[in-house]
């Protein structure tokens, strides 16, 4: 499971579709209708997606009296107001201000832009081949340049859980099972297209990958 989420919005329509997304994106979501049970439920999130219009208490001073509990954790803003002084009072504590309509995977790589930048410091990084793994921080980076490998959500989700399997060799059905949350079917393209993209990312010949292994008839594995 990835990082903890609380995200506070009042219409249920827009909750469920974004709260889907992003469990489809590995992430745990808490989804509250209230500021009055964000302030409740803040303690051990990683990161506050809020709403501006909500009954009661309004988006601002929920985000302000999360901002001033819990300094460490960033605040997304989502908002239809589109005016500079509605988005600059937001900017006085929030981390991030997205405007109504937004795309998916822009909030979700707005996300993981925040995790990346404020998430905490691992002690010492894993080191397979030419790779340093910032597990804590979603980061990984080229051991010799030093140099960040972008890595999308679910690709890094990948990755984590063949790591968390590290020597062992994973079929396809465990996998997708394992990062999607969804039973295989067989003959679906969907995993191969992302280790192909993370191969293409992260090996120094995709073509003949040291990071990520093929063992025919059976799946993948990392070894280190």
């Amino acid at each position: 499971m990835g990082a903890s989420l609380l995200y506070i919005e009042d219409d249920h329509e827009i909750g469920r579709l974004v709260s889907e997304h992003l469990k489809k994106q590995s992430y745990e979501v808490n989804w509250v209708t209230s500021g009055e049970r964000a302030l409740e439920e803040a303690e051990g999130c990683r990161l506050v997606i809020l709403d501006v219009m909500l009954p009661g208490l309004d988006g601002f001073t929920v985000g302000q009296r999360l901002k001033k509990r819990l300094p460490d954790v960033p605040i997304l803003m989502l908002s239809a107001r589109t005016s500079i002084d509605d988005k600059l009072q937001g900017l006085q504590f929030a981390d991030d201000y997205l405007t109504k309509p937004f795309h998916p995977d822009e909030l979700t790589a707005r996300i993981e832009v925040l995790l990346r930048r404020t998430g905490p410091r691992d002690a010492q990084p894993l080191v397979i081949k030419h790779l340093r793994v910032f597990e804590q921080q979603n980061r990984v980076e080229h051991a010799d340049s030093g140099e960040e490998i972008i890595l999308t959500g679910k690709q890094f989700h990948i990755f984590s859980y063949l790591l968390r399997h590290l020597g062992q060799i994973l079929t396809k059905e465990q996998i997708y099972e394992g990062v999607w949350g969804e039973p295989y079917i067989d003959g679906d393209k969907t995993l191969n297209v992302h280790i192909r993209y993370l191969r293409e990312k992260m090996e120094r010949d995709p073509a003949n990958p040291e990071i990520i292994e093929t063992v025919r008839g059976i799946g993948f594995r990392v070894r280190k």
